[in-house]
């Protein structure tokens, strides 16, 4: 197989653009309405080995009859670039736009109106506080109701500000001083870990943009970092939620269990709780009239991700209440519960749906409050809503063999099924075939503490396969997640490439019911193993154009870490293996992971900030990793690991590497220098691909 047509397939499939927002505005004009949609798309570009973002608009025209049907849907508008921004939001009375972006190492607030550039503020020439956040675990931009301010959240400034005055000539100076004991310059300064290193103490921030000052709210509780803020009603206060940090931070990557609050503060620094404690919450989202805020809610502690509940808080009465709760064990065709986080628009016009996708089982579905599924999973095995907004949903929908697109349609009323337009088909759409597996496991491997769960799998075959085609098993990482009937740039990769693929959604993984999260705590190493192999024998029995006799197994983090297992477990079962950032010694993994409550939680140790490790839990933790078994592993084994992952230390594919080659087995390691976890640059992921392939093609 030349490199170069490997390189060409993952070229034009990684640069096939997704969207990643949208907002909807409305316009009534004599004789029609009209909706514009604008959404932004991201794309790689190999060229450039970076990512591209772009906007494009959609103009609708309503039908004049029913303003919630739509008659004519204009042709798009260009696309532009919108690369360098780091935040944006529009304002929902006079369209302005607000824009973070980074200029040659400054941050700067831009103001758009319709006539161009309305204003401009040198955020890191002011100095009232370090970077803005821009990630979705703390980042925020909100207009408030006047339209005069925004709010975000910024690290707190390291420089000490005194304001002094000038008797002679009336006039204030700010003086800026740094203000470093010399004992001090090299004392730790703890972060929120992987994908979020040098975030420490984050501030909420309010610009006045009549007067371009910026302010730092004071009164947020000292023992809690604060993010996803928000203005409350009549912008005298702000919501925000607020995660402990004491006595130590945790990773907060992928971890819905960490404990935090749901706050209120006003602009003279007064703080009250919203919230319970000893809980998780996130996404706080207010109604069109103000009246009720909802927001996520979960466990503390235990699995790092969970089924949430859907909880409203009532303003007025200040009342809390509970609008889904946590889905234990769904029935066959019902709601699975909520798994990820809330859109940023997710109230209907009048207050009283709420609208959200969700996992259920190895679909994800739109759906609204109370469990009604507005997506056709005939059409497409993955629904995302973008925004509501009018009551106009822009979802991004895909499946294995359709990459993302575009669509819009109204809320329906009771019993009425949504009318769906397609405003911007995938450049192209491949012929393979996909199909979803149902797996039960045999009576011997039942969990008996949570009986009778079940599992699934997503098999995906080149549209021109052989007689006996070479099997790839994807797994996962997480362990909680889910790998949806969805657009996977890999699987569809190697689908190209005459390889099939068997994505498993092994016991343990979001969208089967909270049942099937637990039932992995204290079971990683054998349940999730043995149901990776028992989805590979019944695809295997299932579809008779599989090859038995070429089967590799690839997976990143936890899904690394099922990977080496199996090839140490079936060493006469696969061919070859590919892993990235593999988990592949617990004991040694504990003291350099941001997560170290997890490496406890999953060998079903309880944990607590003092724990002081024994030997009988360092033993547990080695009992379950794949490195117990490398001596038994024949298959070869390509390893690609991020120096900078702060997850899984780099140092595990290491020990492995070093078992391996001590015993002339044959292993290939790829440094990737930059890197983290989620081996996420441009250029790691097609170097990435293109050695995965080669290596399988090599030894299948």
């Amino acid at each position: 197989m030349d490199p170069r047509q490997v390189t060409g397939v993952y070229g034009e499939l990684s640069g096939l653009p997704a969207p990643v927002f949208a907002h909807v505005s409305e316009e009534q004009l004599p004789e029609l309405r009209t909706y514009t949609v604008t959404a932004e798309w991201s794309q790689s570009d190999l060229v450039r080995g970076s990512r591209l973002c772009y906007s494009q608009q959609w103009t609708l025209i309503a039908d004049s009859n029913n303003h919630q049907s739509i008659r004519t849907v204009l042709p798009p508008g260009p696309c532009v670039p919108v690369s360098g921004e780091l935040l944006s939001g529009l304002s929902p009375i006079r369209a302005l736009r607000a824009v973070v972006r980074e200029t040659s190492g400054h941050q700067l607030l831009e103001i758009w109106d319709r006539h161009g550039l309305r204003k401009c503020l040198n955020l890191t020439a002011l100095n009232k506080h370090g970077r803005v956040y821009d990630d979705a675990q703390f980042g925020c931009l909100s207009w408030s109701e006047c339209e005069n301010k925004l709010l975000y959240v910024a690290e707190k400034s390291k420089n000490t500000s005194i304001e002094t005055h000038d008797g002679e000539s009336a006039c204030r100076k700010l003086l800026v001083c740094v203000i470093v004991p010399k004992q001090d310059r090299s004392v730790y300064c703890e972060d929120w870990g992987e994908a979020l290193t040098n975030k420490s103490v984050p501030v909420i921030c309010v610009v006045n943009l009549q007067t371009g000052s910026v302010t730092v709210l004071q009164g947020v509780p000292p023992d809690v970092s604060p993010g996803q803020a928000l203005w409350a009603p009549s912008s005298q206060s702000v919501f925000f939620v607020g995660w402990y940090h004491e006595p130590f931070r945790l990773g907060l990557r992928f971890c819905s269990n960490r404990r935090s609050a749901l706050f209120k503060l006003d602009l003279d620094g007064n703080c009250e709780y919203l919230s319970g404690d000893n809980l998780s919450v996130s996404c706080p989202r207010l109604s069109p009239d103000g009246s009720v805020l909802i927001y996520l809610q979960g466990r503390v502690f235990g699995p790092h991700n969970q089924c949430l509940s859907l909880r409203q808080l009532d303003l007025k009465s200040e009342k809390t209440s509970t609008l889904l709760d946590v889905v234990n064990r769904p029935q066959t065709g019902e709601f699975a519960g909520v798994y990820e986080a809330l859109p940023p628009c997710c109230w209907s016009a009048d207050g009283q749906r709420v609208v959200f996708s969700s996992a259920r089982r190895n679909w994800k579905h739109l759906l609204h409050v109370i469990y009604i599924c507005l997506s056709d999973l005939s059409v497409y095995g993955s629904w995302k809503l973008l925004t509501v907004q009018k009551d106009l949903m822009v979802v991004c929908c895909s499946s294995p063999n359709t990459p993302p697109t575009l669509r819009v349609g109204f809320l329906p009323s009771a019993d009425e099924a949504v009318t769906w337009r397609t405003l911007q088909q995938p450049v192209m759409t491949f012929d393979f075939h996909w199909t979803v597996l149902d797996v039960t496991p045999p009576a011997e491997e039942d969990n008996t503490h949570y009986s009778g769960l079940d599992f699934g799998a997503v098999l995906v075959k080149p549209p021109l396969y052989e007689a006996k085609t070479p099997l790839v098993v994807f797994i996962h990482g997480g362990p909680h997640s889910q790998f949806a009937a969805e657009w996977n740039c890999t699987t569809a990769g190697l689908a190209r490439l005459g390889f099939a693929v068997l994505m498993v959604n092994y016991r343990g993984s979001t969208g089967f019911g909270q049942d099937s999260i637990l039932s992995l705590i204290g079971q990683i190493g054998s349940q999730d193993v043995k149901d990776v192999q028992t989805a590979v024998l019944t695809a295997l029995q299932m579809d008779i154009t599989l090859d038995p006799k070429r089967l590799a197994v690839i997976g990143g983090s936890h899904g690394g870490f099922l990977s080496c297992h199996l090839v140490g477990q079936y060493p006469e079962f696969y061919r070859a293996c590919a892993a990235r950032n593999p988990v592949i010694n617990a004991a040694t993994l504990l003291g350099t992971s941001d997560i170290v409550d997890w490496r406890y939680t999953s060998v079903g140790l309880q944990y607590s900030y003092d724990q002081i490790p024994t030997a009988e839990a360092l033993a547990a933790m080695l009992q379950k990793s794949p490195i117990t078994h490398a001596a038994q592993i024949k298959a070869p084994v390509l390893l690609m690991l991020g120096a900078r992952d702060r997850r899984v230390s780099p140092h595990q594919g290491l020990e492995l590497y070093k078992a391996l080659k001590s015993r002339a087995s044959p292993v290939r390691l790829l440094w990737f220098p930059e890197d983290g976890h989620s081996l996420s640059r441009v250029d790691t992921q097609a170097d990435c691909f293109l050695n995965t392939v080669l290596w399988l093609h090599q030894h299948l």
